[in-house]
């Protein structure tokens, strides 16, 4: 288990922070993450990369000379927020364009795809190729819902070689998504990873087994069987991915990466003696083995267990995954000389939030709404357990810990707000903001957005009526439902919400009082928080577990259902 930390909820920072002064070599801090400290004679496309931390080397790890040029670097487990990959890719840009690169899971996806969406806002060209390797999360005719584990750093590595080489963005597009299409990987555990301060892993395996097709999150295995012989584990690994060939590989004679990559606590040695049978498993079915790797590539914290990637090559592939590169954690052959990049060469974000005109009404709805996102932190912190414990199931179990750190970051935030004298909708955004920020996640990305949707509506300048709020609510409802393309009946939060809002719209319409109508609009969302536990997931990370989640309920529905139940009683105390 992870034992060394301060307060648990500042470890990523100050690991970052570490990771920067042990790294100045290679990069330097912006908001958000890491950008390279030096640059070539010419400038080329960026390719910047991401995700939650506690996955080292990725994604800090691999900034540097022929890797990628920057990364994004959430909470543990959790994906950076759309603000902090657009910081990250502004600093990053050279003037070529960016290619956001980063492992399929929902709260990235979401997060990287408003990023670029910011990004290209601002005039600069934008492209995202999503790393998809893992060939355990969904069947062969399904390959884009797949997610990406340690065949990141196969697709980063020919990226950034691409745009090392001086390509242009349509290039680096392209090999990248050559790359991810010529990959698969797949992987075991032995033991569940533990976060700091948590009082156990993320998930159990019993004594004596092994789970099979895990993710890089915590999340469980997919199966699970009798621990094997390190000779009968490679053999499980080969035989799967080979059964797995790519479009346009055929054997004998297809050369071949092998990358057995260590998930946090499987030591060395263990690997080779792994790798010793992937070897000669590889050689007998005709394949080439190229340039073998064998370490720790994309970790889960302290996790026991392993996986192996194979990239099938071609020619252009073997160029740039054998081209030099130079970062922290992964270097190959000699990059040329470079500079240090100046202050006055990183173009910064405007960080600025500010807080316009209000109306004494919307500054009064201001104050409500502070109290409503505090209360909403206090009882989420008491809750925390619990909604983890939901998550365990068959997701990450990082929910609660999630909604509590974008919560009491809200919370603070849309104080700040309101004792700078903002209106409703400047503090229900400069909350979202927050709660996007340090929630990270899908939940993060959900919320954030939630509260966004609903102060567009409420304004800063109009008095906050029933009417009013009931078409906010509503508006956040379509905003999570085009954001995520979550529906009724896929067990998410969307299974409590759509009830919640539908109940609450057709009380006021009928001209009951607002907290009359959110009272039993909120009993509603609880009764259907809890019919989710007959539902089986279909999307996110719990949909890889099938059935596993039957018997309980989503914890995005129970978490909304509390919030609901929270701001009425912030309600009550207004009557």
């Amino acid at each position: 288990m992870t034992r060394l930390f301060n307060d648990p909820d500042d470890f990523a920072e100050e690991m970052i922070e570490g990771f920067v002064a042990a790294s100045a070599r290679w990069v330097r801090p912006v908001t958000g993450g890491v950008v390279r400290s030096t640059r070539g004679s010419e400038p080329t496309v960026a390719v910047v990369i991401g995700g939650g931390s506690g996955h080292y080397p990725a994604f800090g790890g691999l900034v540097g000379p022929g890797l990628a040029h920057g990364a994004a670097m959430g909470n543990l487990f959790a994906s950076p927020s759309a603000h902090q990959v657009q910081s990250v890719a502004t600093a990053a840009h050279e003037g070529r364009g960016v290619l956001l690169s980063f492992g399929n899971y929902a709260g990235d996806v979401l997060h990287f795809g408003q990023a670029q969406a910011r990004l290209r806002d601002a005039g600069i060209d934008c492209r995202t190729v999503l790393v998809t390797d893992d060939v355990w999360s969904a069947p062969k005719d399904d390959l884009d819902r797949r997610r990406g584990i340690a065949g990141d750093l196969v697709v980063f590595k020919v990226a950034g070689a691409a745009a090392e080489e001086g390509a242009d963005l349509d290039d680096v597009e392209r090999v990248a998504r050559l790359a991810n299409a010529r990959t698969r990987s797949f992987g075991v555990a032995f033991g569940g990873c533990t976060l700091p301060g948590a009082d156990g892993p993320l998930f159990d395996v019993p004594t004596g087994r092994m789970a099979v097709g895990l993710g890089i999150h915590g999340e469980p295995g997919i199966d699970e069987v009798d621990v094997p012989t390190a000779a009968q584990l490679a053999e499980m690994f080969v035989a799967k991915l080979l059964d797995e060939l790519p479009d346009g590989v055929s054997l004998p004679g297809a050369r071949v990466v092998p990358i057995l990559n260590g998930l946090g606590s499987v030591k060395y040695e263990e690997l080779f003696v792994v790798y010793r049978s992937i070897d000669r498993l590889l050689t007998a079915a005709g394949a080439v083995v190229v340039s073998p790797e064998v370490g720790e590539f994309c970790t889960s914290f302290d996790m026991a267990g392993a996986s192996l990637t194979l990239l099938w090559l071609d020619d252009e592939l073997e160029r740039l995954w054998l081209a030099p590169c130079d970062t922290p954690a992964f270097r190959r052959g000699a990059v040329p000389d470079r500079r240090a990049v100046g202050d006055d060469e990183i173009a910064a974000l405007d960080e600025a939030q500010e807080i316009g005109e209000a109306t004494d009404a919307s500054r009064a709805a201001a104050t409500v709404i502070a109290r409503a996102v505090s209360a909403t932190a206090v009882m989420l912190d008491a809750h925390a357990d619990e909604l983890g414990r939901l998550d365990r199931v068959a997701g990450d179990g990082d929910h609660g810990i999630g909604m509590q750190r974008g919560s009491r970051a809200a919370a603070e935030a849309a104080q700040a707000a309101v004792d700078a004298g903002a209106g409703a909708r400047t503090a229900l955004e400069h909350a979202g903001e927050a709660w996007a920020d340090k929630g990270g996640g899908t939940s993060g990305a959900i919320w954030g957005e939630m509260l966004s949707a609903l102060g567009a509506v409420l304004g800063d300048d109009d008095a906050v009526t029933a009417e009013r709020v009931t078409t906010g609510v509503v508006g956040m409802k379509d905003a999570v439902m085009a954001f995520g393309d979550a529906r009724p009946g896929d067990k998410t939060m969307i299974d409590a919400i759509v009830p919640f809002v539908d109940d609450l719209a057709e009380r006021v319409a009928a001209d009951d009082a607002l907290t009359d109508a959110w009272a039993h609009a909120a009993e509603v969302a609880t009764a259907a928080a809890q019919q989710t536990s007959e539902l089986t997931a279909r999307l996110g990370r719990a949909r890889s577990h099938g059935d596993r989640s039957l018997g309980t309920p989503d914890p995005g529905a129970v978490s909304f259902a509390l919030v609901a139940h929270t701001v009425l009683d912030v309600l009550k105390e207004e009557d």
